[in-house]
């Protein structure tokens, strides 16, 4: 049986379909002015209907979210915590809660309520998660100030990490990769992040976000890519 991998992120979806762990398709679908409004929810209908999956695996890394410790239980305030970093419409949107064990913290963060809908009601076993948790769970860190950055189409998430402990989280949406440098380079200053002592590590789309990458080459000594999404070899997805 085939499993279904879906990547939802600023305007746009990305999926893949393997089996026994091998990808054998992947798509990718980026809304923009030439695209029909409603790109992303025509290629979910399309893809959804296309067979019966085994198993879906659904990852959000739209920009609605909230950080807190593990253990926070309060989860009517949800919304709320969510609302102080997004616009939140809950009548539209379905909050979910991702843990974090491994580095003690938890997010809360929001999904399209018709997407949700649509994917559940086919009745197969399915996984969500926050793109932020699945970053976070895969990375190996040192005693050291570290900065992790993944890389989406317009987008970025990062984690600023000093001994093995998450300092800040943050996803970030934005036309310009500039704005991308920027906004890191400014989060380091209010953080205490000397630019010498900081180690940077990169993943995702780094081919297509070359501006970035070359522009934070001139600033950052210790910068290192660790992972570049291919065809049927993305990062968050595998």
């Amino acid at each position: 049986m085939r499993k279904l991998s879906l990547l939802f992120t600023k305007d746009g979806l990305q999926w893949q379909i393997s089996k026994s762990k091998k990808v054998l398709e992947e798509k990718i679908f980026l809304k923009d002015e030439e695209t029909p409004a409603n790109l992303v929810t025509e290629k979910l209908d399309e893809v959804l209907a296309s067979e019966k999956f085994s198993e879906i695996s659904v990852v959000s890394a739209v920009n609605h979210f909230s950080v807190v410790e593990e253990g926070f239980e309060q989860h009517d305030l949800g919304y709320n915590l969510i609302s102080y970093n997004a616009d939140v419409k809950r009548d539209s949107e379905e909050l979910m809660l991702s843990v974090n064990k491994k580095f003690g913290v938890q997010f809360y963060y929001s999904f399209p309520k018709d997407f949700y809908r649509k994917i559940k009601q086919l009745e197969v076993p399915t996984n969500f998660n926050f793109s932020g948790e699945k970053f976070l769970n895969s990375l190996n860190v040192k005693n050291r100030k570290e900065i992790h950055v993944n890389l989406y189409h317009q987008q970025a998430e990062f984690f600023a990490i000093e001994n093995k402990k998450v300092v800040l989280y943050n996803n970030l949406d934005a036309t310009s990769e500039v704005d991308f440098l920027y906004f890191i380079m400014f989060t380091l200053s209010k953080i205490d992040f000397g630019i010498t002592e900081t180690y940077f590590y990169i993943y995702g789309e780094t081919t297509e976000n070359e501006t970035f990458i070359s522009e934070m080459q001139k600033f950052v000594p210790n910068l290192k890519i660790v992972f570049d999404n291919l065809h049927k070899k993305n990062f968050v997805l595998n």
